[in-house]
């Protein structure tokens, strides 16, 4: 395509996108390639393991795990939208991605983002529930309950995706057709439209979701910290703190990057800041989940060990074939959802009487 004799760019339909993604020669892509398979390989290691710990245990089939669960379930798709289309960049010349492939993931890194940010405020809202109103939480945090909220994450981060995507991939794209960036991303394809953006960019800065969700996890945490600083036992307010210590830790980074990428019109002053960045929400916080909610919660720290010990018992109870072996054994058999139900309200009992133990400490 070639500007107009006027000087104005050209105005026709993209086949295909370039991703220029980082610059540097050989060397620097080589690099780069090796750091973002090691992110990648982790994210996908810890939030499998992650997955498949919460499902086996009984002992964490309460809704706060069951979020955890899906916010792992969550890293791990976002990370495998945007990782293997920056790893074979790394190592191709031409770094082509179709229209159709540049508009499908934007689609899905959109969705999948918007509902962990959703994600992140309903665990908060489950931790006020649990600390602040303990008697109620086995009620309002009942099975039916997880599963709409859980519902209502995915299906929120679908609407806004679907707004976002048809809003951007309508513009008219101008002449160039190299996005600065190693995936599709806001900021670098409004760049290169012909039209203006501004209903695009109020959307994406201004939009109900940051505002709200943002607004959702700082009144719960709000509320819980006056909880704990009105316990007279200091080991109470220890252990509280120390359980909501790594939602507040993932919460701080992923919203902390968000906002500094998109909510604040020039915070980014370069598009080479905005690939630091975004690698960092991209790779670096789906890696460190994981390792936060693991590293800083007894139960899941405990959870390989009783896995252990069970798979001990089952093993030594399979030679007599009698007994409590077939139950353990059909335990681990029917579908993680139905074990989910049926051990979901002893686990929730054990949260509760958690729960009215510390509040017994505030009085």
């Amino acid at each position: 395509m070639s500007p107009h004799r006027n000087g104005n760019l050209s105005v026709m339909p993209l086949q295909e996108f370039v991703l220029d993604g980082f610059e540097g020669g050989l060397q620097t892509q080589a690099l780069l390639f090796a750091l973002f398979l090691v992110l990648y390989v982790v994210a996908i290691l810890g939030n499998l393991i992650m997955m498949v710990v919460i499902t086996l245990d009984a002992r964490l089939h309460s809704p706060m795990y069951f979020f955890l669960k899906n916010l792992s379930l969550v890293d791990l798709c976002y990370s495998s939208v945007i990782a293997p289309k920056a790893l074979a960049n790394f190592l191709s010349s031409s770094k082509v991605i179709t229209f159709e492939g540049c508009a499908t993931q934007f689609f899905l890194f959109s969705m999948l983002v918007t509902t962990e940010g959703f994600l992140l405020a309903v665990m908060a809202y489950d931790r006020f529930m649990a600390i602040c109103s303990p008697l109620r939480y086995p009620i309002s945090m009942c099975p039916s309950v997880c599963a709409r909220l859980m519902l209502g994450c995915y299906s929120g981060g679908c609407l806004n995706s679907i707004l976002q995507t048809s809003f951007t991939f309508s513009l008219p794209f101008c002449s160039s057709n190299h996005i600065d960036h190693f995936f599709c991303d806001v900021p670098p394809l409004l760049k290169l439209a012909c039209a203006d953006t501004t209903i695009n960019e109020l959307l994406f800065i201004c939009g109900l979701i940051i505002v709200g969700t943002t607004l959702v996890v700082l009144i719960s945490y709000g509320y819980i910290t006056v909880t704990i600083l009105r316990m007279c036992s200091g080991g109470g307010r220890h252990k509280l703190f120390s359980t909501c210590g790594s939602h507040m830790t993932a919460v701080s980074l992923f919203y902390g990057t968000l906002f500094v990428m998109y909510a604040q019109p020039g915070a980014v002053e370069s598009m080479e800041q905005g690939k630091v960045v975004s690698v960092f929400y991209t790779l670096v916080i789906p890696m460190l989940n994981p390792l936060i909610y693991s590293l800083r919660n007894k139960e899941v720290k405990d959870a390989p060990r009783r896995l252990r010990e069970t798979g001990c018992s089952k093993t030594g109870q399979e030679g007599s074939g009698r007994g409590t072996g077939f139950g353990l054994r059909y335990s681990f058999l029917i579908h993680p959802t139905h074990f989910f139900h049926l051990n979901f309200h002893s686990a929730l009992h054990r949260s509760t009487s958690w729960s009215i133990h510390c509040m017994d400490e505030m009085q």
